[in-house]
């Protein structure tokens, strides 16, 4: 019994360490929001929120995918990252082509005058009356660390949850495993809840849209993180005691 109990506090400290690490994602993730889906701001054109699902939801399923195969938390969340990071940065290079090749502009940042990677000037390229546009390449690589930042966190909480299913069964003496639908489908949806709170709590805290490590919003990260923390306590005490109990059945 007292194994059990230290077991999910382990795995109540993963899924807090995963939510506070898909907050800390979503700041590096580019976002411009309906701006730059007109090219009139830097970023993806859609909002904080689906981007960040979007990056820790292919996480998920592709962690999901490594433990049919292996239990080793490093390749999981190793799964989780690489996943994520391709479907974001997928994502910017279409982005990327709208903007060049559809909308006719040069991929450039108004908050830097230089790009912090290239070197490259940036105020020669913004429209006049915008905030930039496109996504230059501070941004995208921006977008790939948040993205594997998110699938980590995503991955990690996935993990987590899965774990204290199996535990559970293994204590009650039942026969539970990872591919059980009710298991998995239990644990994906605790999960994918835990990852919209802390994809909500961010955008609040960026306010609209941001471009990345060098933008000057960036600083407000503690901020977000550390509500996250406290919010995903509380998801995490609900999640585990329901799975806890359903792996006991």
């Amino acid at each position: 019994m007292i194994d059990a109990i230290l077991e999910n506090i382990l795995m109540m400290i993963y899924i807090v360490l995963g939510g506070a690490l898909i907050s800390w994602s979503v700041h590096f993730v580019p976002v411009g929001g309906a701006p730059a889906a007109m090219a009139q701001a830097t970023g993806i054109g859609t909002g904080t929120v689906q981007l960040a699902a979007g990056a820790g939801l292919t996480g998920l399923v592709s962690a999901g995918f490594m433990m049919n195969v292996t239990d080793n938390l490093l390749l999981i969340l190793a799964s989780g990252a690489v996943g994520a990071m391709i479907m974001i940065a997928v994502t910017m290079i279409v982005g990327t082509w709208v903007y060049v090749y559809g909308v006719g502009v040069v991929p450039s940042s108004a908050k830097v005058k230089t790009d912090p990677i290239t070197k490259y000037r940036q105020d020669l390229y913004v429209s006049q009356g915008t905030e930039g546009h496109g996504l230059p390449t501070v941004s995208f690589v921006s977008g790939v660390i948040g993205a594997a930042l998110g699938g980590i966190g995503g991955a990690l909480v996935y993990y987590a949850l899965i774990e204290v299913g199996l535990n559970a069964g293994l204590t009650a003496g039942t026969s539970s495993s990872v591919t059980g639908h009710s298991l998995v489908g239990v644990a994906a949806m605790f999960a994918i809840g835990i990852f919209f709170v802390n994809a909500v709590i961010p955008s609040y805290n960026i306010g609209g849209t941001i471009e990345g490590f060098h933008d000057p919003k960036f600083k407000k990260w503690p901020k977000a993180v550390i509500s996250s923390l406290v919010a995903t306590v509380l998801c995490a005490i609900v999640a585990i005691v329901a799975i806890a109990q359903l792996g006991g059945m």
